[in-house]
């Protein structure tokens, strides 16, 4: 797979992708990522790549022309929609899932193109993006932090890239589209905190059931509205029925 990073700050890239499984994944030829200036796509001696808005408004705007270009430069007037994505990171995208990181590690790849300012003129969304992608509902100054947080996030889900494939199917959102169960290591007890003695009898069975009701009570607690298009069994419903009733009320109220 390849990314190609569309920036007026190239400079953010250096370092994020030094470390770790994009590292390694960089290392072991699984994926390459390829840091493009925006200013190079732009043809007057000030290296324009922004304007007021048209109607009036505060800030600026990305122009269409240095975009458009640089897509074209790195991808070519046409490409396969079906095997490569243009993303256009901005607040106004959808919000970033873990089902949309497993739906982009299919593609050969992927452009990102991280906005800045007020915002990028609509006709990239509406004519040349094939995604637009929020990484939460909140600003930040441009697109450069979420086109690291979703490089990462794709490039653990290609094969190979992790030392435990198990792990990318048994983490949060993933198994059937809830959190994952809470993580013990020794010591056993710690300042007389003690691990969950089922954790260590042994028995591989209640295990299995004691980590699938923590993460139900998890999910419950911090995130209720995932269980909404969970997978859940009806054991599952039975526990967090269960779960429900032992709720104080001001978490019911949540």
């Amino acid at each position: 797979m390849r990314f190609d990073i569309l920036t007026i700050f190239p400079e953010m890239f250096r370092g994020p992708f030094d470390y770790g499984i994009v590292r390694r994944a960089r290392e072991r030829g699984l994926v390459e990522i390829v840091v493009h200036n925006l200013r190079d796509f732009t043809t007057d001696k000030h290296r324009t790549v922004d304007d007021r808005p048209f109607g009036g408004g505060e800030g600026m705007v990305f122009k269409p022309e240095p975009i458009f270009r640089a897509v074209e430069s790195v991808l070519g007037e046409r490409f396969d929609r079906e095997r490569v994505a243009v993303v256009l990171l901005t607040p106004q995208g959808r919000v970033f899932t873990q089902a949309m990181a497993r739906q982009l590690a299919q593609c050969a790849r992927i452009v990102l193109i991280c906005g800045r300012y007020e915002g990028v003129d609509e006709r990239v969304a509406e004519h040349l993006a094939t995604h637009e992608i929020s990484i939460g509902d909140y600003v930040l100054a441009g697109g450069e932090i979420p086109a690291m947080v979703i490089v990462e996030a794709i490039v653990r889900l290609l094969p190979g890239a992790l030392g435990c494939e198990e792990s990318a199917r048994r983490e949060s959102f993933a198994e059937g589209g809830i959190l994952d169960h809470p993580q013990y290591t020794r010591p056993a007890d710690f300042r007389g905190l003690r691990v969950p003695d089922v954790l260590l009898s042994g028995h591989h069975a209640e295990i299995a059931r004691w980590r699938r009701r923590m993460a139900l009570a998890k999910t419950l607690r911090n995130r209720p509205d995932l269980l909404e298009k969970a997978v859940l069994s009806d054991e599952d419903r039975r526990v967090l029925e269960e779960l429900r009733r032992a709720l104080p009320k001001t978490d019911e109220s949540r």
